[in-house]
């Protein structure tokens, strides 16, 4: 009978990433319900406080999202004020997202979230930004910009 170790779930890269990525993100809950957001919605805003204006393109490609997933995000945030959307002047395909004056209060209120989250994990911080630079690079691996 074949061994199959390759198959053994704990030979495989992408289930720890998993688990990590869904409990970050349910680690994240209580922080974000505070501001109504979800985590998506979340990630979306700080690329706004990052840019201010982004076409969605932009937006998508900065979050690795694509539009039918973005899409709704956009129509979520800009029904809670967050967000305007309009078509470009200079290409009516275009759509441009831009920071409202309520969006930028928003950022105020979010600022205490990373530390928030910060004390929720229990890891050095040598170790936390050696695994930044990692997960980054393995991003890099799937994704060429």
């Amino acid at each position: 009978m074949a061994d199959y170790e390759q198959l053994k779930l704990s030979n495989q890269l992408c289930f720890p990433l998993y688990v990590c990525s869904k409990e970050v993100v349910r680690r994240y809950k209580p922080f974000l319900d505070e501001l109504d957001l979800t985590y998506t919605q979340y990630i979306t805003m700080m690329a706004m406080w990052e840019h201010r204006q982004l076409t969605a393109k932009e937006l998508g490609d900065i979050l690795y999202l694509d539009s039918g997933t973005l899409t709704p995000v956009l129509k979520t945030l800009e029904k809670k004020g967050f967000v305007a959307r309009q078509r470009s002047q200079d290409d009516e395909r275009s759509l441009v997202v831009t920071l409202t004056d309520e969006g930028w209060q928003l950022q105020d209120k979010a600022a205490s979230v990373p530390e928030k989250m910060g004390q929720c994990i229990d890891m050095e911080l040598e170790d936390l930004q050696i695994m930044h630079r990692l997960l980054h690079k393995f991003m890099d691996t799937f994704i060429k910009k």
